[in-house]
């Protein structure tokens, strides 16, 4: 089968969030599983051609949007030696320090910019004359991929065989422009409608992709279904319901080669199931890097996170004085908005026997948190996915979690009498179930038995990316025989 991903970031090139660890390994898994994948990924400047150069050049593709024309170019880049990464070169465009705006805006002209992208995409593709059975696309970013195939190229026999897909990672970041730009791309204006891409006098790149792709999925089976509801649909839930029928939740994995407590090289010491003493060793150091008493039975809870309120943030802040007098030690890793940079920063200076702070992204830090930490803290208020639960439980880091999206699906709050059950998870959206939660963890770490009990049946679950592959590859199957069915 030939598939396209379109994707704005992707693992190891460039990334944001968990979109970019989708589009860095579901490819590869589908890759090995014998299917033909290419990636389309913008060529951001931290994108550094002398590590990944490329292996053609493509000429020069000339894009309309609107009066004026914009060229671009494409790079083939084999990456992995199983896939092929398409960047989409224009330095007006994406030669920038961020992918989508500044810590203060998003980038006035992030319409202009992915509309360019996509059609360049459409244009390679002909160019190199590769037809895919299947175009995946995910996010605001690549939403109107789909629209395009149904309209602009609907008599186009080129794509007449292509089915398209849309990911829904975030429904809050839907790509909303001003309707004065809706020229640019290219469509016509009976497609800004209200029952179309118009929503409240602005262009939505991702209600477009939502009303025309052919399958719809998200990144867990909870939150197909929180979407669907006015707390997590972001306005768009009564658009997502009139395509429930085409809508499946499947959730992300992670790559178990990556992320393998056995031989990572950026922990102290390696470590399995068999050899949990060794996570300690971990835990010691990480205790020291953040100048904490280093002490085995102290309980660490690690905090990996965007600073925003979306991951709880409004509900764990005002318990963090209270957490200063309880036997615990916190790490946290992440940054954002800035009310909480500066919250977080001043709880680390008020309380420094109790928080190691660090307001900063430290890919390696945050593996040394997955190791070394007895607990994993995320009390979001939604989550689509959610990926540090998962690499959590793969390091013996038992989850804290709120019962919504990835994490309800991921992590099964344990029970003591039967012994079941690989974290802790709460439903209320409130400080008081947060701390209440937080308490019984806490409570539960002081019997070792016990403890290592809900460690071994976390490090036991398989969360890699296999078995959600084989589900994206039959709903592939499922599309493509719809050809045959109706020929």
């Amino acid at each position: 089968m030939n598939i396209v991903f379109a994707t704005s970031e992707m693992v190891p090139f460039a990334k944001t969030g968990g979109l970019a660890d989708v589009c860095g390994s579901l490819p590869l898994v589908l890759a090995e599983k014998g299917h033909t994948v290419k990636i389309f990924l913008p060529k951001y400047k931290m994108i550094d051609a002398a590590l990944f150069y490329a292996t053609q050049e493509l000429d020069l593709i000339d894009i309309v949007l609107g009066d004026e024309v914009v060229s671009g170019k494409v790079h083939v880049y084999d990456y992995a030696q199983r896939v092929q990464v398409l960047f989409v070169e224009n330095d007006d465009f994406f030669n920038r320090d961020d992918l989508y705006g500044t810590s203060e805006n998003d980038y006035p002209d992030n319409d202009r910019r992915f509309i360019f992208f996509q059609k360049v995409l459409l244009k390679t593709l002909k160019a190199i004359n590769f037809k895919p059975h299947i175009l995946h696309c995910h996010d605001w970013q690549t939403a109107l991929l789909p629209v395009y195939l149904k309209t602009v190229h609907k008599e186009d026999p080129f794509y007449e065989k292509t089915k398209t897909f849309l990911t829904i990672h975030n429904m809050a970041y839907q790509g909303m422009f001003s309707s004065a730009a809706f020229p640019l791309t290219g469509l016509s204006w009976d497609e800004f409608t209200v029952e179309k891409l118009e929503f409240y006098g602005k262009s939505n790149f991702l209600k477009g992709g939502i009303l025309y792709a052919d399958v719809l999925t998200t990144v867990s089976q909870r939150y197909a279904q929180e979407i669907q509801l006015k707390e997590f649909g972001c306005g768009l839930e009564a658009v997502i319901k009139q395509r429930r029928n085409n809508l499946y939740g499947i959730i992300n994995g992670i790559d178990k080669n990556e992320w393998n407590p056995e031989t990572d090289k950026d922990i102290t010491v390696n470590f399995s199931i068999n050899q949990l003493n060794k996570k300690y060793i971990n835990k010691g150091v990480l205790q020291k890097e953040n100048k904490l008493a280093v002490d085995r039975n102290v309980p660490l809870v690690g905090i990996v996170t965007r600073l925003t309120d979306q991951k709880g943030l409004d509900i764990l802040t005002p318990l963090m004085p209270q957490l200063a007098q309880m036997e615990v030690q916190v790490v946290l890793l992440g940054t954002g908005d800035k009310r909480y940079n500066k919250k977080f920063a001043q709880f680390g200076e008020e309380y420094p026997d109790t928080f190691g702070v660090n307001i900063m992204f430290d890919a390696q830090m945050a593996r040394r948190i997955y190791a070394g930490a007895d607990m994993i803290l995320m009390p979001s208020h939604f989550e689509p996915c959610g990926l540090s639960q998962l690499i959590g439980l793969r390091y013996g880091t038992v989850p804290l979690v709120r019962e919504t999206g990835g994490l309800a699906d991921t992590v099964i709050d344990f029970n003591r009498n039967t012994g079941k059950g690989n974290g802790f998870v709460f439903s209320e959206y409130t400080k008081d179930a947060l701390l209440k939660t937080i308490q019984k963890a806490l409570e539960y770490y002081k019997n070792k038995e016990l403890w290592r009990t809900i460690v071994v049946n976390g490090m036991r679950c398989d969360f890699s990316w296999d078995a959600s592959a084989e589900k994206y590859i039959e709903l592939y199957n499922k599309e493509k025989k719809k050809d045959l069915m109706y020929a």
